[in-house]
């Protein structure tokens, strides 16, 4: 396979990638609502690498749809570190897909539970490695919510890139990121 062109967007290089591995993604998002799944599925082919997501945008949703623990949402709330690693985690096993990207934070314009506008926690998880990228995103709702998509799916590129080969496992982490292991209690166990 030839590698994209200089026009090729990334949410198509994430598809070509994902394609070549032979491997497939799925997304629970709360401030995105469905913006990760429904960007990726404008990609033609995109059933071939999007499993599927869960718009968990109600807390509660958060533990019946994607398997977040609700003592972890008691603990650390909906938009934390530990919400975004059990989201990736949780939606990656039911959903059957090999990566999961779990999308949490405040779209603004009015902070939530102590977070100004623009906090997002971004987990991806391959099932052996979770990273969480706290990012702290500039702009209105629909700008914020744009951008955590962006870099959801440059944060995936750059986990596919570091391991070309299907069979490796992901080990490393983008700056900024912090690896939570998962626990053997399933998804979201790890603190």
């Amino acid at each position: 396979m030839t590698g994209p062109g200089p026009g090729t967007s990334t949410v198509q290089r994430v598809h070509e990638a994902l394609l070549a591995r032979r491997e497939t993604v799925a997304a629970a998002e709360s401030l995105t609502a469905g913006l990760f799944c429904a960007t990726l599925a404008s990609v033609p082919g995109a059933s071939a690498t999007l499993r599927g997501g869960a718009v968990v945008y109600a807390t509660d949703l958060k533990t019946t749809l994607a398997g977040v623990p609700a003592d972890l949402l008691a603990a650390h709330g909906p938009v934390s570190e530990p919400a975004a690693a059990a989201l990736a985690e949780g939606i990656r096993s039911r959903c059957g897909a090999t990566w999961g990207i779990g999308l949490t934070g405040v779209a603004g314009p009015d902070p939530v539970d102590g977070h100004a506008p623009g906090r997002v926690y971004l987990g991806l998880s391959d099932g052996l490695v979770t990273v969480v990228h706290e990012l702290d995103l500039p702009g209105d709702r629909a700008q914020v919510r744009a951008a955590a998509v962006e870099t959801a799916f440059r944060r995936l590129l750059d986990r596919l890139a570091e391991h070309p080969l299907p069979d490796g496992p992901a080990e490393g982490n983008a700056d900024g990121a912090r690896s939570v292991t998962p626990g053997a209690d399933g998804p979201g166990s790890a603190r």
